[in-house]
């Protein structure tokens, strides 16, 4: 008998996913019925993206597990009706263009590309940028993507280190953690890469104090969450020359209102979430791994831990 697959995901969704997911599932070895459209109490499993309708998951007494979409799921973690297993996305396409979008925004920052293109005649001077080992790079946020980002990073070959909220292990790469630990890792940030979930322990982490603790003129590099940051702090450490530049990717409100300052500002530069887009091929195999292993009796992969939010 066929297993139920909701699709609660939004309906621009659908096309990208129909065929690829069904094909991931069917590879699988699993035969299931994937609609947009099945009877709350038949639904086997629930694929879903946050900004979906669905809110209340009294109704799916059969569910096994939601399977999100998304990396991110602070939307969703905290509802009250969900009482089944929810796995966040992570694929290895996921990660692999976090770490090309980390990576070569630390460079552009790394050599000074910006101000060379921008005005090459009146920067003709020997004196090009350090080499790697000579330019501090701290991740924060040391899960799956922050991982990778800070290995790639050390085979540049710059000086890494990391900060968790929890203590964390990398081959190579100094790491830090708790809140003495956020103190040292703030004061050896000439670049910074912010990568932590969205908590409430998380939310305007970098803030006004945070900055003052960083190497005057350092960067901000932030693909994780808007709301990591505090933004009128990040713009007076901009505008004070405290922190020299911020490229953004994520931000509180998204799109970014036209009349936001960031826009307008010369030392911020805003890219529209698309660090670590989820890709349809990618993810499909993903949910269809964990659809195969909850139909086998096997331990779901990458299941949210509800006391930490991510």
């Amino acid at each position: 008998m066929p297993v139920n697959v909701l699709f609660a995901a939004t309906d621009a969704l659908w096309p990208d996913y129909e065929t690829v997911l069904q094909d991931a599932v069917q590879a699988a070895g699993v035969e299931a019925n994937l609609s947009r459209d099945i009877a709350p109490q038949d639904v086997d499993y629930i694929v879903y993206a946050p900004d979906s309708a669905l809110r209340d998951f009294t109704p799916y007494t059969r569910a096994k597990a939601v399977l999100n979409l998304w990396a991110g799921v602070e939307k969703i973690a905290g509802n009250p009706t969900l009482t089944i297993p929810l796995c966040r996305m992570v694929d290895p396409a996921m990660t692999q263009g976090m770490v090309e979008w980390v990576t070569g925004h630390t460079l552009r920052h790394h050599l000074g590309i910006d101000a060379h293109i921008r005005n090459p005649e009146n920067l003709w001077h020997p004196l090009g940028p350090p080499v790697a080992w000579d330019r501090r790079v701290t991740l924060f946020g040391l899960g799956e993507l922050g991982r990778a980002c800070a290995t790639a990073l050390k085979g540049l070959g710059f000086d890494v280190a990391g900060w968790s909220r929890t203590a964390k292990s990398i081959d190579g790469i100094t790491t830090y953690s708790g809140s003495d630990g956020f103190a040292l890792a703030l004061a050896r940030s000439e670049i910074a890469i912010t990568l932590l979930p969205d908590t409430a322990a998380t939310t305007n982490l970098f803030d006004a104090a945070a900055f003052a603790q960083m190497p005057k003129g350092a960067v901000l590099i932030n693909p994780g969450r808007g709301p990591l940051i505090d933004d009128p702090a990040l713009l007076a450490a901009l505008d004070a020359g405290q922190l020299s530049h911020a490229t953004l990717d994520v931000f509180r409100v998204e799109p970014v209102p036209q009349d936001h300052p960031f826009w307008p500002h010369p030392n911020i530069t805003i890219t529209p979430h698309i660090a670590s887009e989820t890709r349809p091929y990618y993810a499909s195999q993903t949910v269809a791994e964990n659809i195969r292993r909850g139909e086998a009796g096997l331990p779901f992969l990458h299941v949210v831990d509800r006391s930490l939010g991510y």
